[in-house]
This record gives structure tokens, C-alpha cells and sequence, in this order.
């Protein structure tokens, strides 16, 4: 990608935690982790975050928060490509525009070298986006292999959606499909948006049983179904949230009919998933949530639980893996990644060991590995160092196992605007 223009911040669905916490011992990994890319200052791009994309020569792409100003005082975030030693081949800087930004959720590569996205902000200036102070509701966007961008939609929050977060997902058309966090009647949609760029609601929550505000994505199996989670909605009644719900687990048919496959209870079983869903070949669902699991761990948000890893099985037959407790990690948001061996490997925001380089003095986050029998291996604890902080955005894995994923902060500490750290990009290898 070669540079292009402009855009702002991506905005979070996230709890605040201002957590404070012990030193604790861990069974780390470290002689495995390598920083491949450290962010500065003077590359303007900072705060990379979303999945990263990995393409056959080992080169990476992804997106960062940081980089080109919106507004005045904003930032309106980048696309970056890095060849496979971590050096920067290409940036392409979003517009404070229509043609969209703050990106969010990563890249889609498909076979032909183009990459797909979503921005939260940016496109047409409606006052119905009434949480955006600029009235922009974000766009689908696509830039060819020398950067150079196409708008495919533009959201108008109704009925289509507002703020896309999420990861797209392709199918053999061409056709692409994603999420909004808000919009529709207030609570998100899931669209599809053609190569020209015709788009097409699929579904809109309700906010109430049927889900609601989709942080994540959907993902697509072979008979055209599309599996997702949504943050809020599901069981209305669950937790201190009044009427919003803890979160649930979705199944569209092609024709649009959802089922709800699992609403979360803030108990054991976890409470508001934001990240997105893995299938095996067997058509068992594997996620995230951020809450709940072992809930007496006060250092996460006071007795309410670290996060868990979790298992839906045909049939709606609902198993947590794997509960945390925050010395192994807290707060897991950016989805897994699945060897040929049934391991699975995420990363968690917060947890790991304490340090005070890391933001609020929180624990900075680690790389998780879950084998088949539900045990758990810290493969790395970030320090808020050199080796980077709050690992939000998830793992690519390649041919060979290799894992690969970016930190927020941490990093160059510092480096400006941010007080905490640029960030990075780091390999993990088996």
C-alpha cells in the first residue's frame, strides 16, 4: 500500500477498569516472544489495534488508531503493510472525510490483493449518528494493492446502522458481510455489501431476546449461515445492567431468520462478548467473553469475573473451557486462533504480571494457549515495556504455527501523543 489520506479514533464498546493488583508469579513463556515493529513518533502511525493479515510471503497489514488529523485535535488512523522482518513497506492515512475514518476490526485480504475494511466515523454527515459529535456514521471501504481507496457504502444509522467495529468476512461471490454497533432501531444490524457496493440489511436487533449492539463480526459456513455474537441483549434481565441484557450468541439462515443460540447469565458462564467466533470442522463454535467465569477474583471489576473461554456445540450444548483469573489473564476481547492440534490461542487485554508501566497501573495482558483438556499456558505477560501493552486486537497463526499480534501501548514509551507507549507488533513462535 502506498500513502493515501485521512480519520478519526475508533470508538470502543468497552467497561472502564481502574484496577489495582500484586505482583504474582506466572509459569511465562517468554523465550518465545519477538517484537518485530516498534512504533514512533516520527513514522505517524501510532496504536495499532484489530486483527492483523498475514499473506503467503509472510507480509502483514493491519490498521492503527493513530496517525493523520481529524477535527483538529483527533486522529483519523491508518492502514499499515510490514514485510515479514517488521519493516514498514507502506501506509495509507484516512481523510478527516467522506471517504471514512477510524478504522476498526482489521483488514480483509482477498485472493486478488485488495483489502476490505470498516471505519467507525467518517462518510455522510447525518444528524441521526447523534453519539458521534461530527454526525458521521462510518463507511465499507476498499483499497487496491497500490492504496488506492473505494467507498463502497456509506451508513446513515437508519435503517442500515451506525459505527462499523467489525471484521468482514467474504464469501465465493465476493459478496461481504459485517456488523454495526449501533443504528437500525438503536441496537446494530448485520448487512451485506456487494463489490459495487449495493448493500443489503440482513438483520436488525431488537436490543431485547434476540441480542443486541454487535461488537464483533459474523463468520460464514459452507451452507451460507452466519454465526456472531452481540455485547448486550439476550436474557434482559441478566446482571446490574437493567434491561440490556448480557450478551448472546446468533445463527442467521440465508433468508435472514435468526436463532438464538446462547444468552449469557453473568454467572460461571461468562457475560458480554465482544469478540467474534472460530468453527471447526465438526461445526463447534468457540468465543470469548469479557466477564463473568470465576467471580471470586476481585481484582476483576470486583467479584464479577476475568472472562472465559467457551465452547457451543450442534445443539446449543454450551461448555466454558476456561475461566481466568487475572494473574493468567483478565478481560479477553480479541478472539481465537486454533492449531491443527485443537489448541487454542487469544490474548487478553489486562491480567498477567503487575507492572507500573502499564496503564492505571493495571496488568498489561498476555498471549494465552488453551489445550484440549482445558489447561492453560501463559505463553507470554506483557510489561508495559519494551515488549508492549494491552494485546486487544487477537492473533493471526501461519503455516508453521507462528503467531502474530499487536499491542495499543507499551513500546517506545516515549513516544507522543500517547503517555503509555506507542505500541507494537510481535511474533510468538512455537
Amino acid at each position: 500500500m502506498q500513502t493515501g489520506s485521512g480519520v478519526s479514533v475508533a470508538s470502543r464498546i468497552f467497561l472502564t477498569f481502574v484496577l489495582t493488583s500484586a505482583a504474582l508469579d506466572l509459569p511465562i513463556h517468554a523465550q518465545t516472544f519477538k517484537v518485530l515493529h516498534t512504533f514512533h513518533t516520527d513514522e505517524g502511525l501510532y496504536q495499532p489495534f484489530g486483527q492483523l493479515v498475514l499473506d503467503a510471503k509472510g507480509n502483514l497489514y493491519g490498521i492503527a488508531a493513530g496517525g493523520n488529523l481529524c477535527y483538529k485535535k483527533n486522529t483519523c488512523g491508518t492502514a499499515f503493510e510490514m514485510n515479514k522482518s517488521g519493516t514498514l513497506m507502506g501506509v495509507f492515512r484516512f481523510d478527516d472525510g467522506p471517504d471514512g475514518n477510524g478504522p476498526a476490526g482489521g483488514l480483509l485480504r482477498d485472493a486478488t490483493g485488495n483489502f476490505f475494511g470498516v471505519t467507525v466515523s467518517g462518510g455522510v454527515n447525518t444528524k441521526a449518528c447523534d453519539d458521534d459529535g461530527e454526525g458521521i456514521c462510518g463507511v465499507v471501504y476498499k483499497l487496491n494493492a497500490v492504496g488506492k481507496e473505494t467507498v463502497l457504502h456509506r451508513f446513515t444509522n437508519t435503517p442500515d446502522g451506525e459505527a462499523p467495529e467489525s471484521l468482514l468476512v467474504e464469501d465465493s461471490a465476493g459478496n461481504l458481510y459485517g456488523t454495526t454497533l449501533w443504528g437500525g432501531v438503536n441496537f446494530g444490524t448485520v448487512f451485506k455489501v456487494d463489490q459495487v457496493g449495493n448493500e443489503t440489511i440482513l438483520y436488525t436487533f431488537t436490543g431485547q431476546a434476540d441480542g443486541g449492539n454487535p461488537y464483533a463480526g459474523v463468520i460464514l459456513d459452507s451452507s451460507g449461515n452466519l454465526y456472531g455474537t452481540t455485547a448486550y441483549g439476550g436474557n434482559t434481565g441478566c446482571g446490574s445492567i437493567s434491561g440490556q441484557g448480557c450478551g448472546a450468541v446468533y445463527q442467521l439462515n440465508p433468508d435472514g431468520q435468526e436463532t438464538l443460540l446462547y444468552a449469557f447469565q453473568w454467572g460461571t458462564d461468562g457475560a458480554f462478548p465482544s469478540s467474534g467466533l472460530m468453527e471447526d470442522a465438526a461445526g463447534n463454535l468457540y468465543g470469548e467473553a469479557k466477564l463473568g467465569g470465576n467471580e471470586q477474583v476481585y481484582n476483576c471489576e470486583g467479584y464479577e469475573g476475568c472472562g472465559v473461554v467457551y465452547e457451543l456445540a450442534p445443539g446449543a450444548k454450551y461448555t466454558v473451557l476456561y475461566a481466568f483469573n487475572y494473574s493468567d489473564g483478565f478481560l479477553p476481547t480479541g478472539g481465537l486462533v486454533r492449531d491443527t492440534a485443537g489448541n487454542l490461542y487469544g490474548t487478553t487485554e489486562f491480567g498477567g504480571t503487575y507492572s507500573p508501566n502499564c496503564q492505571y497501573g493495571d496488568n498489561c495482558g498476555v498471549v494465552f494457549k488453551l489445550d484440549t483438556a482445558g489447561n492453560e499456558t501463559v505463553l507470554h505477560a506483557f510489561s508495559g515495556g519494551t515488549d508492549g501493552a494491552a494485546p486487544d486486537g487477537g492473533l493471526v497463526m501461519d503455516a508453521s504455527g507462528n503467531l502474530y499480534g499487536t499491542t495499543e501501548s507499551g513500546g517506545d514509551t516515549q513516544c507522543q501523543p500517547t503517555r503509555g507507549g506507542c505500541g507494537v507488533v510481535f511474533e510468538i513462535t512455537p
